[in-house]
């Protein structure tokens, strides 16, 4: 549980409707469901990076252990940093459980801090599993005016980032505004891998990534170019332990309290989730299925040779940090839309 202090919410019911089956039918096993039948992983990202990677592995073990043994096909529908995805999985996907997706682990911060722009509520989501955490990682180059965080607090440098309203530049925008480092952001680079060529050539000082991309990609850590200060996340990631979360470097419980939130979906992470009014007896099942898949030999093998972190968690504990999310007080809340405010932050055309 992250403990954020609760709001009282009232969900109003809804009466279930009930549709008559045939005299002599019999209902279908979740086998029959998917005997013969294909299993779509949708993601809202375009091929490569580590939507791709996780749906790519469980394109090519999943179906073995799901009941009936489905054919497993990746569909890619990228736009709008994964909202376009997630609005077409909720509203216009059966429940059938033919359908599972790997979206954006920030959607319930996007349903709080832009409701006008997320088409589904996340306090409905059914998961089935994580594959892995998704911890920023705050680089810096080694040859910046400042590569730690004591540093950090007389020195400016310049942090990189894709867009205003990006984590890449909410997150150093926080640790400006909440934990008083002199970090100067500039957006409007093409992706990650563009802020981090920019940050290599000495463009800016610092990007952040999730880390499974790094872990995947460590030369340039490996080497030295890079060194990460610090990383976003509830607990942190097993294969870098030592290195301080945000909410380590500063000593007011509030702050502490507001950075908590702001990297709170991180252990949402590459998730794969089921379409929220499937059956529970096909959600069950694919549960089983992901758990048995995420603990294979085989499937291990294959993940170690991609270089992809797995870092197992069941769905139910998922949702459970989905709900402490969607639970945020408003005057949390509004602290730490405050604090992630980057509309200051400086544009260039790339």
């Amino acid at each position: 549980m992250l403990n954020f202090t609760r709001r009282t919410t009232i969900a109003a019911g809804a009466a279930a409707l009930m549709i008559a089956a045939a005299p002599n039918a019999e209902a279908q096993s979740v086998e029959d469901i998917y005997s013969g039948q294909t299993l779509t992983i949708l993601i809202g990202h375009p091929p490569g990076g580590s939507y791709d990677l996780y749906a790519q592995l469980a394109a090519a073990y999943f179906g073995d252990f799901v009941p009936g043994n489905p054919n497993v096909i990746v569909q890619h529908m990228p736009g709008g940093g994964g909202r376009q995805g997630a609005a077409y999985f909720i509203n216009n996907t059966q429940p059938d459980g033919l359908t599972v997706a790997i979206l954006p682990d920030t959607l319930g911060h996007i349903e709080l801090l832009s409701p006008d722009i997320a088409a589904w509520s996340a306090e409905d989501f059914r998961y089935v599993g994580r594959f892995a955490n998704a911890n920023a990682a705050f680089l810096v180059r080694a040859g910046a005016p400042a590569t730690t965080i004591e540093e950090m607090r007389d020195t400016e440098i310049v942090v990189g980032c894709t867009g205003q309203g990006a984590r890449s530049g909410q997150q150093p925008t926080a640790m400006r505004n909440v934990a008083g480092l002199k970090l100067r952001v500039i957006c409007g680079y093409q992706g990650s891998a563009a802020t981090e060529l920019a940050t290599l050539r000495g463009e800016v000082d610092m990007v952040t990534q999730n880390y499974a991309s790094v872990f995947a990609a460590p030369e340039p850590v490996d080497s030295g170019e890079m060194i990460i200060v610090l990383q976003a996340g509830l607990q942190p990631d097993p294969n870098i332990p030592d290195v301080p979360l945000m909410q380590d470097v500063v000593e007011d419980e509030e702050a502490k309290e507001i950075l908590r939130f702001i990297s709170a979906a991180s252990p949402v992470g590459r998730s794969m989730m089921v379409h929220p009014d499937t059956d529970e007896e096909i959600i069950a099942a694919l549960r089983t299925a992901f758990e048995e898949m995420i603990h294979d030999p085989d499937f291990l093998a294959e993940a170690e040779r991609r270089q992809a972190l797995i870092d197992y968690m069941p769905g139910e504990e998922v949702e459970a940090i989905m709900q402490d999310i969607m639970s945020v007080s408003p005057e949390l809340l509004e602290k730490a839309v405050s604090a992630m405010d980057d509309s200051d932050a400086e544009v260039v055309a790339q």
